[in-house]
């Protein structure tokens, strides 16, 4: 079981217990995503005494932070228990085209380029994170969610504006690889 666990599963299998989440969450009138815990989270610390957006019955919305947690256990736990430490599959394609960006293959999770010690403590990459987590937020808030509230919980509600975010998304992505990518690395 544990070896079965420890291997990455297919997309058949992943897509499948995604859709059935989602069935549970409509069938209890909720829906999801991660970014609104960050709203969560801020009203419940008193920001809705400074900012009318963060004024709120937060709690109502509490359940959607036991989600947050048990997404950070489930991560942690499969990361201590259930990896096998190879670095991740990616096709011979991708990796050339790393290469092509100055991105050996990877050793791990992440490109080290990006998240190794040596590297995290660059102004380069202080400046994308920060400017790269600003854009995220103010992205996900201007659109009413992030990415997996629209690509996941949105467009299995059939809500037309998670199809027209998730279009941009992707629109954003291809001009992030081959436009913006290629000029900042």
């Amino acid at each position: 079981m544990l070896e079965t666990l420890s291997q990455p599963w297919p997309w058949y299998v992943s897509g499948a217990v995604i859709a059935l989440i989602m069935v549970i969450m409509l069938f209890f009138g909720k829906s999801f995503g991660f970014s609104s815990n960050l709203r969560v989270i801020c009203a419940a610390c008193g920001a809705g005494k400074h900012l009318p957006f963060f004024d709120y019955n937060w709690k109502a919305q509490r359940w959607n932070l036991l989600f947050l947690l048990g997404a950070i256990i489930g991560g942690w736990l499969s990361a201590t228990f259930l990896s096998n430490g190879e670095a991740v599959r990616i096709s011979e394609a991708t990796i050339q085209d790393l290469q092509q960006l100055g991105f050996a293959a990877p050793q791990g999770m992440q490109p080290e380029e990006l998240f190794g010690r040596e590297s995290l403590f660059s102004f380069k990459t202080i400046a994308l994170l920060l400017g790269g987590g600003f854009l995220i937020g103010f992205g996900s808030r201007y659109a009413g969610g992030c990415t997996s509230g629209h690509a996941i919980s949105g467009l299995s509600n059939l809500q037309w504006p998670s199809l027209v975010a998730v279009i941009g998304f992707f629109i954003g992505g291809l001009i992030m690889t081959f436009l913006l990518y290629p000029l900042i690395f």
